[in-house]
C-alpha cells in the first residue's frame, strides 16, 4: 500500500495516465490501478521502469521505492494467521510492523498493543464469543505477537490518547482491568511510549468521530497513512488532505487531554477505584 501510494504520487505529478503506465510495463490501466492500490504484488523490473517513466532519477530515492518491493514480497509473520484475519485487516499489520511513529486514539478499548492477554482475550471474546477455545487462544496469540515491536532494538514510538471511558469500562471484570492498569503503569515507563488520557469533564472534543491512528514510517518519500477500523472494513487514507485533517485532530486531542506529566497519577488513581470495584464484588 505504501509503495502504491508512492507511485500514484509519482504519476500523478509527472503528468503519466494510468493508460501510458500500463503501456510502459506491458499491462493495463487496470493493472496501473491495482498496484496503486496495493492489491497485488510487484515485479522489480515494473517499478524500475515505472520510476524512469516518472522522471525518478535520483538513486538513493530509487533504491527506497525498490527496496519497498523486496519488503512489499515477503510474507509477515502473520501470515501463518491467515485463516483468521480479513483481508482488509492484514495491509495494516505490514504498516504498524514497517511504522516509525504511531499514534492512535482510542474511545472504546485500551490500544490494541498494549493490551495484556487477559484483557486482549476479554476484548475478543466480545465479538467472537461463539469461537472454539482454540481459535480465540490464536487470535490472543496474535495480538501478543503484535506488541513485540514496542520492545525490539528499533522501536516505533508510539502514542496514545486513550479516552477516560475506556480506562473506566471493566473489561473482563475488575481483576483483569486491575492488571491491565498495572500493564499501563509500567509499560508508560518506556521512552518511545506515550499515553494520555481525555477525561470525562472535556466534554465534547476534536475526535467525536471515533477511533483513529496515524502511522508515519522513517523513508521521507512515503506518506503518512490514516487508519479507520469498521466493523466489517475499514478505510487506509494517504491523500494529504484527509491526512492533515487527522493529524490537526490528533494535535488537538492532545490539547485536550490530561497532560502526559499527569498520566501516572491518572493510572492510579483508577487502579485505586478498581481496587474498590473489586473489593465490592467479593463482599
Amino acid at each position: 500500500m505504501l509503495l502504491g501510494a508512492q507511485l500514484r504520487r509519482l504519476r500523478e505529478g509527472s503528468g503519466v495516465t494510468r493508460a501510458a503506465a500500463g503501456w510502459e510495463i506491458r499491462g493495463s490501466e487496470s493493472k496501473i490501478s491495482r498496484m496503486e492500490l496495493g492489491r497485488v504484488s510487484f515485479k522489480e523490473r515494473d517499478v524500475a521502469d515505472l520510476l524512469t517513466l516518472y522522471g525518478v532519477t535520483d538513486e538513493e530515492q530509487r533504491n527506497v521505492l525498490l527496496q519497498l518491493v523486496k519488503e512489499a514480497n515477503r510474507p509477515g509473520w502473520w501470515h501463518r494467521y491467515n485463516d483468521l484475519l480479513p483481508d482488509w485487516y492484514q495491509p495494516y499489520l505490514g504498516l504498524e510492523a514497517a511504522a516509525s511513529r504511531i499514534r492512535t486514539y482510542e474511545v472504546q478499548f485500551v490500544p490494541g498493543l498494549l493490551q495484556t492477554a487477559d484483557y486482549a482475550r476479554a476484548v475478543i471474546q466480545i465479538g467472537y464469543g461463539h469461537a472454539p477455545r482454540d481459535e480465540v487462544e490464536r487470535r490472543v496469540g496474535l495480538r501478543m505477537e503484535r506488541k513485540r515491536i514496542l520492545a525490539r532494538h528499533d522501536p516505533p514510538h508510539l502514542w496514545a490518547v486513550v479516552d477516560e471511558a475506556a480506562l473506566r469500562r471493566p473489561i473482563g471484570g475488575a481483576g483483569v482491568m486491575r492488571d491491565q492498569l498495572l500493564e499501563l503503569i509500567e509499560v508508560t515507563k518506556r521512552p518511545n511510549i506515550r499515553l494520555q488520557v481525555v477525561p470525562f469533564r472535556a466534554g465534547g472534543h476534536a475526535a467525536a468521530g471515533g477511533a483513529f491512528s496515524v502511522l508515519r514510517f522513517p523513508e521521507r518519500e512515503l506518506p503518512d497513512i490514516i487508519y479507520l477500523e469498521q466493523l466489517t472494513s475499514a478505510l487506509y487514507l494517504d491523500k494529504r488532505d484527509d491526512v492533515e485533517q487527522y493529524v490537526a485532530a490528533m494535535e488537538r486531542l492532545c490539547i485536550e487531554a490530561e497532560p502526559l506529566a499527569n498520566t501516572p497519577d491518572i493510572l492510579h488513581r483508577l487502579l485505586a477505584d478498581c481496587d474498590a470495584e473489586r473489593d465490592a464484588e467479593r463482599d
